[in-house]
């Protein structure tokens, strides 16, 4: 028996109980169900469209016409397209959380899933490099501290650098979780929709009251914008590129400034395992990127604790 297909063509009763679309977006619904953030909901929604876009490229309308080679070729487009390797391991990640996921969910008689011959993409634990402190001093610098903008700015630079927060928790602050006595602030959902508390030192928490001395708004947001409306991620990276094209700087990552903190908490004597909770990883694993040092690291240790300089 054979059907009209949901968009186009005919389909069989298989192919139609099969069709890759549908499974995908029962998949994202899945993890909505668990209540995963809507962030990580979204990356799997649009990292799963691209592969259903590469799927349709190759008339691939069923989850069981996925093939090893259709996977592997998919990697290497997502590589001579210019995809770094991050965003290959992370669509990898993606499509294959789905074939486990609908393995599990249907139980196909007699299917083999083809993940199980693909290996995850090679991804070297490169030194992340972290943003040069000078040139945040030189971006804070260029803030004109007696308007909103720059008073704004000039707290957001430091802020962001002396909590090491991700910079979709750091936007999704409210002033209810900034504690401006002791410094303390609750991010309520992390990555994995966890909790923890990052912390404001001195300098960070009198430039964030001075930029708070001058809202006139509403709004619960502890960042907003000249509207009083919630600064977002886009937002906070037009904050950044605009300040560093002024000081003439390099335009860091956000990421950069998570870098830097952590680069310098370690450099100042900090332990590896407060850092770990104030950054919110899982565990040690994911910190190693972070903790790759650099060659004037290695050269100041080498000549610090030489055998032959300390015993000749």
């Amino acid at each position: 028996m054979e059907r009209t297909n949901f968009n186009q063509g005919i389909i069989t009763d298989f192919e139609q109980d099969t069709y890759l679309p549908a499974w995908i977006d029962a998949f994202v619904k899945d993890r909505q169900a668990q209540q995963l953030s809507p962030r990580t909901v979204f990356i799997y929604q649009k990292k799963l469209a691209y592969f259903q876009q590469f799927c349709d490229g190759r008339a691939i309308t069923s989850v069981q016409q996925i093939s090893a080679k259709d996977i592997r070729d998919f990697m290497i487009q997502l590589q001579e397209s210019g995809h770094n390797p991050g965003g290959i391991h992370l669509l990898y990640r993606a499509v294959r959380a789905f074939l486990y996921w609908y393995e599990k969910e249907v139980e196909p008689e007699g299917w083999k899933n083809p993940i199980l011959k693909v290996k995850a993409p090679c991804l070297r634990s490169e030194p992340l490099e972290p943003v040069p402190i000078e040139d945040i001093k030189k971006m804070a610098e260029c803030c004109n501290r007696t308007t909103f903008n720059g008073s704004r700015d000039y707290a957001i630079l430091l802020c962001l650098l002396d909590c090491g927060a991700r910079a979709n928790e750091f936007v999704n602050l409210n002033l209810e979780d900034v504690n401006l006595i002791n410094g303390m602030a609750t991010i309520r959902h992390g990555k994995g929709d966890k909790s923890r508390v990052v912390f404001f030192g001195r300098h960070s928490r009198k430039a964030l009251r001075f930029y708070l001395k001058k809202r006139h708004d509403q709004s619960p947001a502890l960042w907003v914008n000249e509207a009083g409306e919630r600064l977002i991620y886009m937002g906070l990276r037009e904050v950044i590129r605009r300040r560093a094209k002024k000081a003439g700087v390099n335009c860091p990552s956000l990421h950069g400034f998570r870098r830097a903190f952590a680069l310098t908490f370690l450099r100042d004597g900090g332990d590896v395992f407060s850092l770990q909770k104030l950054m919110g990883h899982a565990d040690l694993q994911v910190l190693r990127r972070y903790l790759a040092q650099t060659t004037g690291d290695l050269q100041a240790a080498s000549a610090a604790h030489g055998p032959i300089d300390l015993n000749w």
